[in-house]
């Protein structure tokens, strides 16, 4: 794990190129702690850098940039390739290694495959830079799932990359035009949407993907983008050969490939250990960690002490009966709101899943015991485990049942009552009716239900389920209103094929551009690698290949992957309501966050700084302080892209001074 940056200039490398590239990788330096390195062809112009997080091959010789055996590749690459002892036996004898990383085996196939076969080979996490001396050709590849970041961008027949935007803003005057379009996307989806960054001009490379350039007779570039992965064709040719075994067969199947995906993600130089939620995904994970370990595991877990976000508790019950090494800590709300200013710098473009902030905690409280920790991220994806995916199920039925003014009739006939007065009338009738106790802000759930109802496409149904601020479009001001999200339903005719669309597109949007950047950024940002074992290509492409009912089952989820952990947890011990890896964002925003959210949403400053139209914020902020509407998540997300806005003012002036 570590970080890259570099760049093809237009004229042969000068000391000021390498000061450049020195700035850009020193600004990602807790990527990697452990060690620098920078290469040059300098009559190319190419410049490559590397921060170093050791964990294969603590030596010299897994240092980077790291030259091929014949001299003719140069790569740079953040990430792991977990089957690198299975790819070297692949390659056979005849290849000298000097070390025993996994990056001399990368080069070693590039070389005897070329790098679209290698890269098929690779199961792994990675971003990568490979300049090609003989071709005169750079080629920027990224993993099929996007778990680790690359951003690039084109200026004046000049290329600079990095695996975040903090290496970019290091080149004057790259970074400073704001992609209003992407601002847009990012308060409707709470990220920016890939390939867009929040910059005009600056993009994401995409996940799967490779990037090849190089230069034509008049110096230009020449660009060639190569998918070699994507979960469009991957699950479609999986669905084509379908399995057509029993529910018993396929568990035994995909526990062999979840046990081999594990066991390679064990393999490491430094200590290790795992992130334990208690729930299903990450048990499953710490327990097939512990079945393969001859030592206990150190598995890690934080606590809350408001009830209904505290995970700890069924954390340490899972740790007793697999065994293993636990450690837990409780966070204050004070210790949770210490993180609130380090995320814009974090982060490094406005993203507001509020989940970042637990997600740092354990991060940091992991790091001070191992280097690496396994997540169970991807499981929700890729076994059908999201509640959208039911919600999305009732409601389309029910779109089928009613024709649209009449659920537009219904919806608003829900929403002409306030919140707050379905609230007491929930509240008289709970003593007749014991269930109602439960409900927190049923007012404010019924008033988000109506605007499900009014959805006039299936596509709509689910683009409002994940969206924050419907019609964001027209509160950024200048925002043409591109459209990030595509045709999602494009050949599905039935609900299971809905369904499997739906996974598909978080697959490809929301899992690289939320989950895995939140764990990529919290995790690096104290120099901890994350590893995923469910997102092993081998697993997913499995899973897709799987009926739907083996994993979405008469309301319940993952049936499979239940089938697998309860070998190992007692189902007493899974078997609980979904919740989310949250914080209560909403009571901090009306108590100690207030003063801080005031100042970045006032209407003066929203009016000054000329991105937003200050009505429909002040009016949201104004609604969810009364307690007339829990608004915490669209205001979540303004300010988060306000304190990004701050941070990167804060940073240019210094930057200036510095100059």
């Amino acid at each position: 794990m570590c970080g890259i940056a570099g760049m093809w200039l237009d004229g042969p490398g000068t000391p000021h190129g390498a000061e450049l590239l020195l700035r850009m990788t020193d600004a990602i330096a807790y990527r990697g702690p452990d060690g620098s390195g920078a290469w040059w062809d300098r009559p190319a112009g190419v410049g490559l850098g590397h921060r170093r997080l050791a964990i294969i091959d603590l030596s010299e010789e897994g240092r980077q940039p790291m030259t091929s055996a014949s001299g003719r590749y140069v790569l740079v690459y953040n990430g792991e390739i977990y089957n690198y002892q299975a790819v070297r036996e692949k390659l056979g004898p005849g290849h000298t290694y000097r070390g025993h990383s996994d990056t001399e085996v990368m080069l070693a196939a590039i070389e005897a495959w070329g790098l679209e076969r290698a890269v098929g080979e690779f199961a792994g996490m990675f971003a990568c830079a490979l300049w090609d001396r003989e071709q005169r050709r750079l080629s920027l590849f990224r993993d099929r799932f996007g778990k680790k970041p690359l951003y690039y961008a084109l200026r004046d027949r000049r290329l600079y990359f990095g695996s975040e935007l903090k290496a970019l803003t290091q080149v004057e005057g790259l970074c400073r035009d704001i992609d209003r379009d992407a601002l847009a996307a990012f308060l409707e989806f709470n990220y920016v949407p890939t390939p867009a960054s929040i910059y005009q001009g600056v993009h994401k490379l995409r996940p799967g993907t490779i990037l090849h350039l190089a230069r034509d007779a008049r110096g230009e570039f020449t660009r060639t983008e190569q998918e070699y992965w994507s979960a469009r064709r991957a699950f479609a040719a999986a669905r084509e050969r379908r399995f057509t075994g029993t529910l018993e067969v396929a568990t035994e199947q995909l526990e062999s490939l979840l046990r081999l995906a594990t066991a390679e993600r064990m393999v490491s130089d430094v200590p290790l250990g795992a992130f334990l939620s208690g729930g299903l995904d990450s048990s499953t994970v710490v327990a097939l960690m512990q079945a393969q370990s001859g030592a206990r595991i150190r598995t890690f877990s934080i606590g809350f002490l408001e009830d209904q976000y505290n995970e700890a508790v069924y954390a340490a019950d899972v740790a007793r009966h697999i065994g293993t090494d636990h450690t837990e800590m409780y966070v204050r709300a004070e210790d949770a709101l210490a993180v609130v200013p380090l995320l814009p710098s974090m982060f490094d473009e406005p993203f507001a899943d509020c989940s970042q902030i637990p997600t740092y905690l354990v991060s940091k409280l992991a790091r001070r015991h191992v280097t690496v920790a396994l997540s169970g991220d991807g499981g929700d994806e890729i076994f059908c485990g999201y509640n959208r995916y039911l919600w999305w199920t009732k409601f389309h039925r029910l779109m089928r049942g009613l024709p649209l003014w009449s659920r537009r009739a219904m919806a608003g006939g829900v929403t002409a009552v306030p919140p707050s007065a379905i609230d007491r009338m929930v509240s008289a009738l709970s003593p007749l009716v014991p269930k109602l106790r439960s409900l927190r802000t049923p007012g404010d759930k019924l008033h988000k239900i109506a605007a499900l109802l009014r959805a006039d496409s299936p596509q709509r149904l689910y683009l409002n389920l994940m969206n924050q601020w419907h019609g964001a479009r027209g509160i950024v001001v200048g925002s043409e209103g591109r459209d990030f999200a595509g045709d999602l339903f494009h050949a599905a005719d039935s609900d299971p094929q809905y369904i499997e669309a739906m996974m598909q597109h978080d697959v490809e949007n929301y899992l690289p551009d939320d989950i895995l950047a939140k764990v990529d950024r919290a995790s690096m940002a104290v120099s901890l690698e994350a590893r995923c074992p469910l997102l092993d290509h081998r697993v997913a492409e499995f899973a897709a290949s799987l009926p739907l009912q083996f994993k979405l089952n008469q309301g319940r989820s993952k049936l499979i992957l239940r089938r697998i952990a309860y070998k190992y947890v007692p189902q007493s011990l899974l078997e609980r309501p979904k919740t989310g890896f949250g914080v209560p964002i909403d009571s901090w925003l009306r108590g100690p966050l207030r003063d801080w959210a005031e100042s970045l949403l006032s209407r003066e400053r929203l009016q000054r700084e000329g991105f937003f139209d200050p009505r429909p914020i002040r009016e949201c902020w104004e609604q969810h302080l009364s307690g007339h509407r829990q608004w915490q998540y669209r205001i979540w997300g303004i300010l988060m892209f306000q304190s990004w806005l701050e941070e990167q003012r804060r940073q240019a002036g210094e930057r200036v001074r510095a100059a």
